[in-house]
C-alpha cells in the first residue's frame, strides 16, 4: 500500500479500503498485547533502577543505569526504522519481546543464586533498551497496516492513553512489589507479560501484504544500486552498507516533506528545550519547595518523596486526560494535525515557564498537569502525520529518525541545563527552556501551510 499513489495507478485501486473490514479486533489485539508488554517492562525497569539506587547509593551507578537503559534505544532506532521498512513488522514486534524475556530469565536466575552484579545488570539494561529501538518503530509502522487512515488519530490517541496509564500504574506496582518480593521473582513478571503480549500480536491477521514487506523499487533505487555493487563482499558489510543507504534515503525523504520534517524536528527540539528541564524537577522540589507542606485533604505532602510522587502523578494524570480528550472530542473537531502539533508544543513551552514561576506548590502541580495535557495533545497528531503522509515503504525510517532525535534530545539538553542549574536559580532554567520552545512551535506552524 502507498499513501502517495499516482493518478495512473489510482484507477486500479479498490473503492473501499481493505483495512476497513475487521479493523477494531485487529487494533484491540495490538493495543492489548502492547499494554501487557509495556506494563511488565516498566515495572521491571523501575525495580532495577530502584534496586541499583538502594543497593549502591552511587550517582555514578545511576548515571550508567540511565546511559545503558535509555541511549541504546536511540541508537538502535536509526536501524530499527530501516528494518521496519524492509522486513515483516509482526516479527519485529514479537522478536524483541522474546529476546528480552530470555535475558530477563537469565538475570532472574542470577539474582536467585546470588551472583548477579552491576555489570550484568547494565548488559541486560542495554539489551532491553536496544530491543525497544527495534520494536517501537515496528509498532508505530504496523498501526497503519491494520488501521484505516481515517481512524489513525483515534488509535494513536488511545495508544497514548495506554502509555500514560502505564506511567501511573507501573511505578506504584513496582514500589509495592520491591518491598514484598525478591527481585528475581519481580523479573519474571516481565517474562509473563512479554509472552502474553507476543500471543496477542501473533493472532493479528494483516489485511493484505504491505509494500514494506518488500524493497521499494522506486524510493529505494539508490539502495538497490548500492547492494548490487556489493554482491561480492561479506554479507555483514553489505548489510551495513544497505542500512547506511537506507538511513541516508530516510533522512533525505523526511527533509523533503515539510510536514514530516516539522514533526520530526519539532519533536526532537521540544525534547531538547522542554523535556530536559522537566528532568530537573528533583532539584526544583528540593530547592524551591523544601519545608513547604501542602494539605490536599486526602493526602498531606510533607516529605520530599511525597512531593516528587505528586509531581509525577500530576504530569501523568494530565497526559491521561489529554489522551482521553484526543480520542473522543479531539478526533471530531481537529481539521489540521500540524496546527494542533504546533499549538501543543507552544502550550508545553508556556507550561514549562509556568513551572519555573509558579507562586506555590499547588499552582505548580496544576500547571504540571496542564503540561501533561499539552504533551498528550501533541503525541497523537505527530504519529498520525507520519503514518498518513509518509510513503509506507519509508514510514519506519521516519519513525526511527523521530525516535532517535527525541531520545537523544533529552540527555543532550541535560548536558546544557543541568550544569546551568548550579550557576543560576533553577527556576530560570525552566523559564529559559520554556521560552526556547516557543520558536519551535512557530517553526512547525509555518511548515503546516507548506
Amino acid at each position: 500500500m502507498s499513501h502517495n499513489t499516482s493518478s495512473a495507478s489510482s484507477s486500479f485501486e479498490p473503492d473501499t479500503d481493505p483495512r476497513e473490514a475487521g479493523w477494531k479486533p485487529r487494533v484491540a489485539l495490538l493495543l492489548t498485547g502492547q499494554s501487557f508488554s509495556l506494563l511488565g517492562s516498566s515495572i521491571v525497569q523501575y525495580a532495577l533502577w530502584w534496586w541499583i539506587a538502594l543497593e549502591w547509593k552511587s550517582g555514578w551507578s545511576m548515571l550508567f543505569a540511565t546511559v545503558f537503559g535509555v541511549l541504546p534505544q536511540g541508537v538502535v532506532s536509526i536501524f530499527g526504522g530501516s528494518m521496519a521498512d524492509r522486513y515483516r513488522r509482526k516479527p519485529l514486534i514479537m522478536l524483541p519481546d522474546l529476546i528480552i524475556a530470555a535475558v530477563t530469565i537469565v538475570l532472574s536466575f542470577a539474582f536467585a543464586h546470588g551472583w548477579a552484579g552491576l555489570p550484568m545488570l547494565f548488559v541486560v539494561l542495554l539489551i532491553r533498551s536496544a530491543g525497544g529501538g527495534v520494536q517501537t518503530p515496528a509498532v508505530q509502522s504496523f498501526i497503519p497496516d491494520i488501521t484505516p487512515t481515517g481512524k489513525l488519530l483515534r488509535v494513536n490517541s488511545v495508544f497514548g492513553m495506554i502509555n500514560s496509564a502505564n506511567m501511573i500504574v507501573a511505578p506504584a506496582v513496582a514500589a509495592v512489589l520491591i518491598n514484598v518480593m525478591p527481585l528475581w521473582s519481580i523479573l519474571l513478571i516481565d517474562v509473563t507479560t512479554a509472552v502474553i503480549g507476543v500471543g496477542f500480536v501473533a493472532l493479528i491477521r494483516v489485511p493484505r501484504k504491505s509494500v514494506a514487506d518488500t524493497v521499494d523499487t522506486t524510493i529505494n533505487a539508490d539502495s538497490a544500486d548500492a547492494t548490487a555493487s556489493a554482491a561480492d563482499v561479506h554479507p555483514l558489510v553489505a548489510g551495513i552498507r544497505r542500512t547506511m543507504t537506507d538511513l541516508k534515503a530516510g533522512f533525505a525523504y523526511t527533509m523533503r516533506h515539510n510536514h514530516l520534517k516539522g514533526v520530526v524536528l519539532g519533536d526532537g527540539m521540544t525534547c531538547l528545550m522542554s523535556v530536559a528541564p522537566l528532568n530537573l524537577t528533583l532539584l526544583l522540589m528540593t530547592r524551591e519547595y523544601e519545608g513547604i507542606d501542602l494539605n490536599l485533604g486526602v493526602v498531606n505532602l510533607t516529605t520530599a518523596a511525597d512531593k516528587l510522587a505528586a509531581n509525577e502523578l500530576s504530569l501523568t494524570i494530565g497526559m491521561l486526560l489529554g489522551g482521553v480528550f484526543m480520542s473522543t472530542i479531539g478526533v471530531k473537531i481537529i481539521r489540521n494535525n500540524m496546527h494542533v502539533i504546533a499549538g501543543g508544543i507552544a502550550a508545553v513551552g508556556i507550561a514549562v515557564v509556568g513551572l519555573g514561576i509558579a507562586p506555590g506548590l499547588l499552582s505548580y502541580l496544576i500547571i504540571n498537569a496542564l503540561c501533561g495535557v499539552a504533551s498528550a495533545v501533541c503525541v497523537g497528531p505527530m504519529r498520525t502525520v507520519i503514518q498518513s503522509e509518509a510513503d509506507e515503504s519509508m514510514v519506519g525510517r521516519v519513525f526511527g529518525l523521530d525516535t532517535t532525535l527525541s531520545t537523544f534530545g533529552m540527555p543532550v539538553g541535560m548536558l546544557i541545563f543541568a550544569p546551568l542549574a548550579d550557576i543560576i536559580p533553577i527556576m530560570w532554567v525552566f523559564v529559559a527552556g520554556g521560552l526556547l520552545t516557543l520558536p519551535v512551535a512557530w517553526y512547525v506552524w509555518r511548515l503546516s501551510g507548506e
